[in-house]
């Protein structure tokens, strides 16, 4: 069986290595974004498992990629988890609004990754 395929998403190369890293190192397929909008395209391309995503971002930012990714029916049922500086209450909350399942905190511990990728595939 093919390995699950994980998009991950970060404006941020060092962020962006350190997920794919991570990802890739817990036996997971990974492609890549640098951008909401490229986000949203490779969800509806490529079809992942699961997005691990930024929220900051020039163009579309997180939650705008995530509101779109949700809420179209060929790729609704596809887990957004954001990993972000962001992390206050509201943070949470707007974020669940959005769509997604959680809000993982930078800097970002491998084990909290490996830890949802376990809960939402």
């Amino acid at each position: 069986m093919p390995a699950k395929k994980i998009l991950v998403v970060d404006d941020t190369a060092a962020h962006l290595q350190q997920m794919k890293e991570i990802v890739s190192e817990a036996g997971y397929q990974v492609i890549t974004a640098t951008s909401g909008r490229e986000a949203v395209e490779r969800t509806r391309s490529e079809k992942p498992n699961m997005v691990f995503m930024d929220i900051v971002m020039d163009d579309l930012d997180g939650y705008g990629a995530c509101r779109e990714i949700t809420r179209d029916a060929e790729t609704s049922d596809i887990p957004v988890v954001f990993v972000s500086t962001k992390n206050q209450r509201a943070d949470r909350i707007w974020a669940e609004k959005q769509g997604a399942k959680a809000l993982i905190s930078k800097p970002v511990d491998s084990a909290v990754i490996v830890e949802n990728l376990n809960l939402y595939l």
